[in-house]
């Protein structure tokens, strides 16, 4: 027991020369330093803290065109209020089995005079038709600041049979 003691204690004293020394783990990635090829990032026009997969995703500020098709049918629409804006939620029925990449997309044009318009719509692919509509059933949210909704009564979901509307 003595012997530990004092080899603990001469190891406890050996601590300040470790402390600089290379033996010390936390020294093995040394202290940062600037590093002026970084420096050349920030001053390029893109973003580096957006990753690179999303920078194509915006052509010429503008983002890319979906690709989807709109659901055959919608079969619910509900605004679920939060605190700083609310939720727009759409349950629809596709035309097929396996709707994926389902999205509300906002119809500008169509949204006036206090009216809210979304399209549903969902990458599909060519499939056999479902009786199962549990199959066949998508659901999808969007959130929409207080701002946004600023004036808005009416909130409508269109899908290509039918569209739902839901008001304040």
């Amino acid at each position: 027991m003595r012997k530990l003691l004092i080899l603990a204690t001469v190891a406890l004293t050996g601590c300040a020369a470790i402390n600089e020394s290379r033996f010390n783990p936390l020294n093995w990635f040394g202290s940062s330093q600037p590093d002026p090829a970084a420096m050349d990032v920030a001053n390029a026009e893109v973003n580096p803290l957006i990753p690179r997969r999303r920078v194509s995703f915006f052509i010429n500020n503008q983002p890319e065109a979906f690709a989807g098709r709109p659901i055959a049918e919608i079969t619910e629409v509900l605004v679920e209020r939060r605190p700083g804006g609310a939720i727009i939620r759409a349950t629809g029925q596709a035309n097929r089995v396996g709707p994926f990449d389902v999205r509300l997309i906002a119809d500008e044009a169509a949204s006036v005079d206090g009216t809210l318009v979304f399209d549903l719509k969902a990458l599909q692919q060519a499939g056999p038709r479902s009786t199962n509509p549990r199959a066949r059933q998508v659901t999808v949210g969007r959130w929409i600041t207080d701002q946004d909704l600023a004036g808005i009564r009416t909130v409508t979901v269109r899908g290509a049979d039918n569209a739902r509307s839901v008001r304040r």
